[in-house]
């Protein structure tokens, strides 16, 4: 790594080991990039210049091989003094980057805040009146780790954690039929009740036999069928790797090839399904297991390949080899399995990873704070890959607290999390928010009336607001077919649709049953309506202005109406934050 300031220059050498031990300068014969021109540039010589603030990577690329040069230009080149307790391994990681780039953070959230950014980012789920008075009202120095640990046990943690792993293992019951759907959706369910150890889950999914129908994980089988799609999903899943490229060719940026690609497709070869009757003939039902013959041909060289871990040695095992792999991801000292998943929850919480994509870990492809991303993954070993100790340790992190609120000092911070990053609400949990807001619920076809957006155990369920919303079709095993970019159909949806007008209309929704209350003044309403979308109370100006509206209108109901109306259709209400 070098730190430079704008302007400065830095000469780049490629030194190049060879198999015979020979080492030579190529610098003449490689090829040099910055993965982001906007910090510093290269030309073909290795020389690099900075010409913006912040920090890249020069990549350097020689037959096949690439390696990264590290270069950072501070903000400011007076180091920022700043007080931040380090609360656990985050933030002392964190605030030692922010230190090196010359940035300082923006102050703690409110507490209302607070209760809306972890209840949405843990659960899906804005919190009531009550609650936000209650938190806000807690005199306890300690209400914040409190809080965490109070959520983690609500049963809405089952059902947003299972909604979020369902995307990714492909969850569906137009591939998997409806027994099979429900039978891999109420593993995941039982998994995430009971805090099973991811390595555990990992091992169950990777080696998983029997019915589709009483076995959930065997379903994992039947999303991908071949022993190629195995290993391309089972490699992005659980390892971050984007492995899709080395089917055909050596990956232009990476060291893997075809012999790597065939060498974990190898795991898989022997994996068979049958039909069984044992639910009827009509029940479609399949049975996963294990041939006890097939070996995998690399097909541009013939050669049998033996099964091999990425950047290992080959594995196996006298009766499954799929329980080689399993051993092997969840090993302790493999790096693979526990930077993949806190950099996927990292992206959960923040809206963006330590690397992104979230899902594309590769050496060319590198964390922005790579020292955070490896000190997250240890601790996660550490726990014993506790799915729920891991969020608690980012949650309970200051840096994680942080006001979104950019200040002068770090406005054009982007990537290093010196305040917290606005994200959109996904589009079950804005769904959910909507009916939280005007009291309401959903009925969705073949679900009793009342069930969440969330509690849907997949994503075949017809709802054009969800789909408007970027709900993705669970077709591939990657987080960029969850959309979150905004189009002009969800912003009329919002304005105009005629769903969120039925409920605001609802006769037994909010509105109309606050209004049944005498007892209810303009004010409170006003209060009410912003605690059941901002989750805080409404400053001066605020209330003064949402009154006027209520008393101007031409009956007191519309005025409420038009005042909720507004509050859905904001930014405050529509992003975490």
């Amino acid at each position: 790594r070098r730190s430079l300031e704008v302007g400065d220059r830095q000469s780049l050498v490629a030194m190049a080991t060879f198999s015979d031990g020979a080492v030579r300068d190529v610098t003449d014969h490689a090829r040099f990039d910055t993965l982001n021109d906007g910090t510093a540039k290269v030309d073909f010589q290795g020389v690099s210049r900075a010409v913006g603030k912040g920090e890249t990577n020069v990549l350097v690329r020689y037959q096949g091989r690439a390696a990264l040069a590290r270069l950072t230009i501070p903000y400011t080149s007076n180091r920022p003094r700043f007080e931040f307790p380090s609360e656990n391994v985050v933030d002392r990681l964190a605030s030692a980057k922010w230190r090196q780039l010359g940035l300082s953070p923006s102050p703690l959230a409110t507490d209302s805040e607070f209760l809306r950014r972890v209840m949405l980012d843990l659960l899906g789920t804005l919190p009531t009146p009550d609650e936000h008075d209650a938190f806000v009202a807690d005199a306890n120095p300690n209400k914040r780790s409190k809080l965490i640990d109070d959520l983690l046990s609500r049963p809405e943690y089952v059902d947003y954690w299972t909604l979020r792993w369902g995307d990714i293992l492909r969850v569906d019951s137009d591939k998997l039929g409806a027994q099979g759907m429900l039978a891999f959706n109420f593993w995941l369910r039982a998994a995430f009740r009971e805090n099973r150890p991811f390595d555990r889950m990992v091992q169950e999914l990777v080696t998983a036999q029997g019915s589709l129908y009483s076995n959930g994980p065997s379903n994992y089988f039947r999303v991908a069928t071949s022993a190629e799609d195995l290993a391309e999903t089972t490699a992005q899943v659980f390892m971050g790797v984007r492995l899709q490229c080395a089917r055909c060719h050596h990956h232009p940026f990476e060291a893997y090839g075809q012999d790597d690609y065939y060498g974990l497709a190898a795991y898989f070869r022997r994996v068979r399904t049958k039909n069984s009757d044992e639910h009827g003939i009509f029940g479609r039902e399949q049975v996963v297991f294990v041939s006890n013959n097939g070996e995998q041909v690399q097909p541009r060289t013939g050669k049998t390949m033996p099964p091999t871990p990425l950047n290992d040695k080959p594995a196996d095992d006298p009766v499954d080899r799929r329980r080689a792999l399993a051993r092997w991801l969840t090993r302790e000292d493999n790096p693979w399995l526990a930077r993949n998943v806190v950099n996927r929850y990292w992206g959960y919480l923040f809206g963006k990873g330590l690397v992104n994509p979230i899902d594309d870990l590769r050496e060319t492809n590198p964390a922005s704070n790579p020292e955070l991303l490896e000190g997250l993954a240890r601790k996660f070993v550490a726990d014993k890959f506790d799915l729920k100790a891991l969020l608690r340790t980012i949650m309970t992190s200051r840096v994680y607290q942080l006001s979104s609120l950019p200040t002068p000092d770090n406005r054009l911070d982007t990537a290093y999390f010196t305040h917290y990053p606005l994200k959109r609400l996904s589009a079950e949990t804005l769904l959910d928010a909507v009916n939280h807001a005007t009291g309401t619920t959903e009925k969705f076809d073949k679900r009793p009336v009342g069930t969440r957006a969330i509690s849907l155990p997949d994503t075949t369920t017809p709802s054009y607001f969800l789909d408007t919303f970027g709900r993705p079709e669970r077709a591939i095993a990657c987080e960029c077919e969850r959309t979150g970019d905004p189009t002009l159909s969800q912003a009329l949806h919002l304005m105009n649709g005629d769903l969120i007008q039925r409920k605001l209309l609802d006769r037994n929704g909010r509105i109309a049953r606050l209004l049944r209350d005498p007892k209810v003044s303009n004010e409170m309403l006003v209060r009410v309506m912003y605690k059941v979308t901002f989750v805080r109370e409404p400053d001066d100006q605020e209330l003064e202005q949402a009154v006027d509206l209520i008393r101007q209108a031409p009956d007191r109901s519309a005025g409420v109406q038009d005042l909720l109306w507004g509050l859905i259709n904001s930014k405050e209400f529509f992003f975490n934050h």
